[in-house]
């Protein structure tokens, strides 16, 4: 669903990044979107489609065979019914944080069109089309460079250098003090500022994608690039998009931020930049470039 800022009269309430769900704002019939994202709510059936009333009482049918997807945020409650009748129309239901920052859980229909996994599949296991695929996506990082003879090893090591050296043009551009990438599993605040910022945003990052990549009906975990990590295709798509909403974040919001960290400040700054960017839109139109039928048969020959 095309996300747009929401428009209050109060000056202080945060950006969101999916409008309030009314009658206004629903999908048309005729259309089929990716997504539709409700919180503080509950959903239930009312003659055997499925209605959702919000924290105000407001009632709406939601069209769910138009819908890939529902995402669940917080506050919200659904009936054993709903669910029944959302996989009858073939209707993924996720489990998210507040717009979908964190991604927690995903309800797969037994019914759901498999085709675009089944591609991911074959793309994934076949080791001429899983690195067609890697190349495809390190050549939105190095356009400029012919990247058909280089080997999986080699351009992962040419990123390596390439987001090193985009940390010093950060720290030096917004004036931090930069002593290198630091994540301790269980330890955030061990870390320094920058690198609190960095996992955070990383995290509020991979919780977006996966919520994309699950209502487009693919896997996060079938990955061309990371291997060994629960989520290697969030990791892989999350890489295209770190530099513009995590490290240049990190570094900017260091900065404004004089050395005390508010999570609340960071989330907000993180929601702006991803509305400010379309990050939904460009997740969308990438992977399909990436994954979709097309790519595919272009791989294959």
């Amino acid at each position: 669903m095309q996300t747009e800022q929401i428009q209050t009269e109060n000056k202080q309430a945060p950006t969101r990044l999916f409008i309030r769900v009314t009658r206004e704002t629903l999908p048309r019939v005729t259309d089929r979107y990716p997504f539709l994202y409700l919180e503080r709510g509950r959903l239930e059936i009312d003659d055997s489609s499925i209605k959702w009333i919000d924290s105000e009482g407001m009632c709406i049918r939601l069209p769910v065979a138009t819908l890939n997807c529902l995402l669940l945020g917080p506050g919200t409650s659904v009936t054993h019914e709903a669910i029944k009748v959302a996989s009858a129309a073939n209707c993924h239901i996720c489990w998210v944080g507040e717009d979908s920052l964190l991604f927690y859980s995903a309800g797969i229909t037994p019914t759901s069109d498999s085709r675009n996994i089944r591609r991911q599949a074959m793309l994934s296991a076949h080791p001429d089309y899983a690195l067609a695929v890697a190349k495809a996506l390190f050549a939105y990082r190095f356009p400029k460079e012919d990247l058909k003879q280089k080997t999986l090893q080699e351009l992962m090591g040419m990123e390596g250098f390439r987001v090193r050296d985009i940390y010093q043009q950060k720290a030096q551009e917004y004036g931090v003090g930069w002593r290198g990438r630091e994540f301790i599993p269980g330890k955030f605040e061990l870390a320094d500022m920058t690198n609190q910022i960095l996992t955070s945003a990383n995290a509020a990052l991979y919780g977006l994608l996966s919520s994309v990549i699950h209502s487009l009906g693919y896997s996060p975990h079938l990955g061309f690039i990371h291997s060994g990590s629960p989520l290697p295709f969030v990791y892989d798509l999350a890489d295209l998009y770190k530099v513009e909403f995590s490290i240049d974040l990190a570094f900017y919001l260091t900065r404004q931020l004089a050395g005390q960290y508010n999570k609340y400040a960071v989330a907000e700054a993180f929601r702006q930049r991803v509305l400010k960017k379309n990050l939904l839109e460009r997740a969308v139109a990438d992977i399909d470039t990436l994954l979709g039928e097309k790519s595919a048969r272009r791989y294959s020959k």
